[in-house]
């Protein structure tokens, strides 16, 4: 029993729980034997945590709040986003992101072999950005005549004058993800349009 106050000693007290290949022999003992002996190795690879160990420091840092990205309008406050990774992690066919009095930010979701819908918006500016998938959109002075098209992909961005017909069709196989900016803003502050049919509802109601 003399002897297990060594057992922890090393260079440093012993102060983490399942690691293998400590060393037998504290630093202030002679070590006779011919096989290295390595101090504190941990039993789990980096790569596969150790399941049984706290979360809390000084094990882990705790995730950052700037992480955390909640989808829901954060206007008119000053507000600072990854627009990229907010735009990838909605679900919703449209959910406002932020309301000012001048301009608005939406995120949306067009599911596969989906459109937005043929629209118009008589007095604001549009620009579209395409954060995952690819699509056709299409745009025109008139309702029965749009003679603009274009493919767009990741990364890709498109300008919708006021008052000019436009359309977005996913020709892919994975969801568009995107964010729109309307100036002014077209949608009422707060909105979520879960479905394309939620938002048909909606629109049906406002004058174009």
């Amino acid at each position: 029993m003399k002897g297990m106050k060594y057992m922890y000693h090393g260079y440093q007290p012993y102060p983490y729980h399942n690691y293998m290949n400590t060393q037998m022999y504290p630093n202030n003992m002679q070590n006779n034997s011919s096989y290295p002996y390595y101090n504190q190795q941990p039993m789990y690879h980096p790569n596969y945590p150790n399941p049984y160990m706290p979360s809390y420091p000084p094990y882990y840092q705790q995730m950052k709040p700037e992480h955390f990205i909640e989808l829901k309008d954060h206007g008119p406050k000053p507000y600072v986003v990854n627009i990229e990774e907010a735009a990838k992690r909605n679900n919703t066919f449209r959910t406002a992101l932020w309301t000012g009095k001048h301009l608005q930010v939406t995120l949306m979701s067009i599911g596969v072999g989906e459109d937005i819908g043929l629209e118009i918006h008589p007095n604001l500016d549009q620009f579209i950005r395409i954060e995952s998938g690819q699509g056709i959109v299409r745009m025109g002075n008139r309702k029965d005549k749009l003679d603009f098209e274009a493919r767009v992909y990741d990364d890709y961005a498109f300008i919708i004058p006021a008052g000019t017909w436009h359309n977005l069709i996913n020709t892919g196989r994975t969801p568009i993800k995107l964010y729109s900016i309307y100036a002014p803003p077209q949608h009422p502050h707060g909105t979520v349009h879960r479905t394309k049919a939620d938002a048909e509802a909606a629109e049906a109601h406002q004058a174009y």
